[in-house]
This record gives structure tokens, C-alpha cells and sequence, in this order.
């Protein structure tokens, strides 16, 4: 993994589910992070199909990655293969949502 890699999946940790107040990182939605020549793709996924929030998700993921000065551009590939589970989630998550 990259410098820039590494510094993407930080700020992508610092981004909070808007009804769940937990990162998307710890809440294991996002699948992949890649970024090269000046482009930051990341592929993610949603809690369930349809969510109405993608909109919000979205635009926060692109001006937090886009706080990169490397990065000129951010693609945000939503994907629900594989299908999210609670097995995703990291342990601080399940410890905040009462799960463990």
C-alpha cells in the first residue's frame, strides 16, 4: 500500500456514518482504496441497498480525500458484492453499537 493509500484509508477513518456516528472504516464499508497518478478510487458498499444517504457518503468521501494535494480527482464505486455484514465491522464498532 502507498503513502497516499495509507493517508486516504486515515482520512476515510475520520468519516462518520451519518446516523450511526461510527467511521465508514470501522463499520467495514469501505472494500478498497486506491490512488494513482492525481485519482483516488474507492469502492464501498452500504449498509443495506437503497440507503438513502449515499448522496451525503459520497460527497464527504470525495472533499476528505480531496484534502490530498496529490489527489485531483475521486471516484466513488458503490458495490454490494460482497454484500456488507455486521462481520465487517470492526471490534471498537460492535463495542459502540452494543454488539459484543
Amino acid at each position: 500500500m502507498s503513502k497516499l493509500e495509507q493517508k486516504a484509508w486515515q482520512l476515510l477513518g475520520e468519516i462518520p456514518d451519518p446516523e450511526l456516528n461510527i467511521s465508514l472504516v470501522d463499520l467495514g464499508l469501505i472494500y478498497k482504496v486506491k490512488v494513482k497518478e492525481g485519482k483516488a478510487k474507492v469502492t464501498m458498499t452500504l449498509t443495506t441497498i437503497g440507503c438513502p444517504l449515499f448522496g451525503v457518503i459520497q460527497k464527504t468521501v470525495e472533499e476528505k480525500l480531496s484534502e490530498i494535494k496529490e489527489v485531483q480527482n475521486v471516484e466513488v464505486e458503490l458495490t454490494f458484492d460482497p454484500p456488507w455484514t455486521m462481520d465487517k465491522m470492526s471490534e471498537e464498532a460492535k463495542l459502540k453499537l452494543g454488539l459484543i
